[in-house]
């Protein structure tokens, strides 16, 4: 089944779905010693990464399509230091580039590859880029995120120019999440983007 990713896509899931999670684990192991700076939390979701970056010190843009994830986000809190944003991140452009750029599982309209291309543009020299997505698997078991929104680490990693980043993190993992029957398989890269 192929999914459309749009506004009205998203609109509805986050209607019918979101449980308040806590921030992904792989943002604090990977971004937890860098020097907070400004950051842009692509796809933000329910905002439970942008609001843990706001509380370690980020000033932090986090920007989603979903007007029903932003309510619920701003509902877990607005720290000072965090905007949120409602836009489509497949034509929205900030006005600036940011000292960290993440992304968490977003899943926009465009190709996964072409987003994760489009949000490491962002990313200031001496900046770091973290994605963490859905990987794709030949495991057929009915959960998996259909592949127009799975990647794996190898085809991240070759659209980074090995002039202009280094690769300091690049891996794909099962994790299991309690409560979910099914564990989530995830593609880790961390990049910096050389000054």
């Amino acid at each position: 089944m192929t999914h459309g990713f749009d506004k009205d896509y998203w609109e509805e899931h986050w209607r019918q779905n979101g449980a308040g999670s806590p921030p992904n684990p792989y943002l604090a192991r990977e971004i937890g010693d860098l020097v907070p700076g400004t950051a842009l939390d692509a796809g933000c979701g329910e905002g439970a990464e942008a609001i843990w970056l706001a509380s370690r010190g980020w000033r932090v843009t986090a920007v989603d399509i979903s007007a029903a994830a932003l309510a619920r986000a701003a509902e877990r809190g607005t720290p000072e230091r965090l905007r949120w944003v409602e836009a489509d991140l497949g034509n929205w452009t900030p006005e600036t580039t940011f000292d960290l750029v993440t992304t968490h599982y977003a899943h926009p309209a465009m190709p996964q590859l072409e987003f994760y291309d489009r949000v490491a543009h962002w990313v200031a020299p001496g900046g770091t880029l973290l994605v963490v997505g859905h990987l794709h698997t030949q495991h057929g078991h009915g959960h998996q995120p259909p592949a127009e929104a799975s990647v794996n680490a190898a085809a991240i990693t070759a659209r980074l120019d090995e002039t202009a980043w280094e690769v300091v993190t690049a891996e794909e993992g099962r994790r299991s999440i309690p409560g979910r029957e099914v564990p989530l398989h995830d593609v880790v890269v961390r990049a910096t983007r050389r000054p």
